[in-house]
């Protein structure tokens, strides 16, 4: 009886964890291949595979696809059902086209719509000269580029 004045009994408490990786990779590498070959590369220095998407650190993205190609870099990366949300020194470098370049702090490549958005000031370099502004959105396919808040250099030949 003196055991129950004495003693409470435990109270145990349950945790739940809603969103735990299923895996966790150092060096991490991953290619999608098609029946036309190689259409993306990812790499970076560690990577998490939760049930909807990847996590990567100092993440390495290539687009093969054949109707364009380019490459960003970035210290973050989340890669979730066609969508790459990049951050910290965003680095976006064109394949096709020879000298385009943009740098940024936060970006959003749409690989379905071929669309990179960023709404932080970004640099785009090229073969004469550079562009700044605050925000960006770029339609790879066509090649064009909509801004806010517009200052360019350009070296004359």
């Amino acid at each position: 009886m003196s055991i129950f004045f004495f003693f409470k009994p435990l109270e145990i408490k349950e945790k739940f964890f809603k969103d735990v990786p299923i895996f966790e990779f150092q060096n991490f590498t991953m290619y999608e291949l098609d029946t036309k070959g190689l259409t993306t590369q990812m790499l970076g220095t560690k990577a998490s595979k939760y049930q909807d998407r990847y996590e990567v650190l100092d993440i390495n993205y290539t687009d093969y696809s054949a109707k364009y190609r380019a490459n960003m870099l970035a210290k973050r990366g989340i890669y979730k059902e066609g969508m790459i949300d990049l951050d910290q020194n965003v680095t976006y470098t064109s394949l096709q086209k020879r000298g385009f370049s943009f740098f940024t702090q936060h970006a959003t490549y749409d690989i379905n719509n071929s669309l990179v958005v960023s709404d932080t000031p970004y640099v785009i370099t090229f073969e004469y000269g550079s562009i700044y502004g605050t925000s960006l959105r770029y339609d790879t396919m066509q090649n064009k580029v909509f801004s806010k808040d517009v200052r360019a250099h350009y070296i004359l030949k």
